[in-house]
């Protein structure tokens, strides 16, 4: 079983969602963080390049971000406008309690089960090294897994299977074989394309989306957290089946 990391472990999509719009609302006082968080929601779960450069073009922060280049040694608008939000990220990052605070239960326990029934377990996550090991060492996940990929191990991010690929060599276990569990359309695609079966399990930014995206079956998106633990038994029992 491989999981991803923010937004399916741990609530950290709603941080980063926050450091985006503190960010943008320091660069134009007049944009408001709730609706950049409400924009983040459609670019959940891409790179930081992607989400970045969207948000700077949703809300036309480019040219207070270009005058903010030389002062963090960048050639781009959307640099700058990352290392102003990773400013406030890191911020909030500090405050483990609110990282605890963040866990998301159902899938928590899952991956607990997981490591008892599973083979292998593996996490495949577009946040970068430091932080991953961050996150993973408040939520006392430092030894859960068998393989960790983070956005420094792959070329290109999710919805590019990539990822996933290196997860599956790494564990030594066939695509075929492997279940993702995801939240976002980019992460469920990526596990899709990487021929794995996957479930997702919804969450306020994700849930809109990945019913619109009609990536998954209904059977196999978990809206209710109370269902995850049956969904994923079908899951797997069709592909004992098979």
């Amino acid at each position: 079983m491989i999981f991803d990391l923010d937004g399916t472990l741990v609530q950290t999509e709603k941080l980063k969602a926050l450091s985006y719009g503190r960010a943008a609302h320091e660069l134009r006082p007049d944009v408001t963080e709730d609706d950049v968080i409400e924009g983040f929601a459609v670019v959940v779960g891409q790179s930081r390049r992607e989400v970045a450069r969207y948000l700077v073009d949703k809300f036309a922060l480019g040219a207070a971000a270009a005058g903010r280049m030389e002062e963090h040694g960048v050639d781009t608008p959307w640099q700058a406008f990352v290392q102003i939000r990773l400013t406030f990220y890191r911020d909030i990052l500090r405050d483990e309690q609110t990282l605890l605070n963040h866990r998301w239960p159902h899938t928590m326990a899952l991956l607990e089960r997981a490591r008892s029934s599973c083979r292998k377990v593996g996490l495949a996550t577009m946040s970068y090294c430091p932080q991953v090991q961050h996150v993973l060492r408040v939520l006392g996940l430092e030894n859960a897994f068998d393989f960790v990929a983070s956005r420094d191990d792959v070329e290109h991010g999710k919805p590019d299977p990539e990822i996933y690929y290196l997860v599956s060599a790494e564990l030594d276990v066939p695509p075929e074989e492997c279940l993702v569990i995801e939240d976002s359309p980019a992460g469920v695609q990526a596990a899709l394309s990487a021929g794995m079966a996957c479930v997702a399990v919804a969450t306020p930014f994700t849930r809109a989306r990945l019913r619109e995206g009609n990536l998954l079956e209904d059977r196999w998106m978990v809206d209710d957290p109370d269902q995850l633990f049956g969904v994923v038994d079908r899951m797997l029992a069709e592909h004992r089946e098979n």
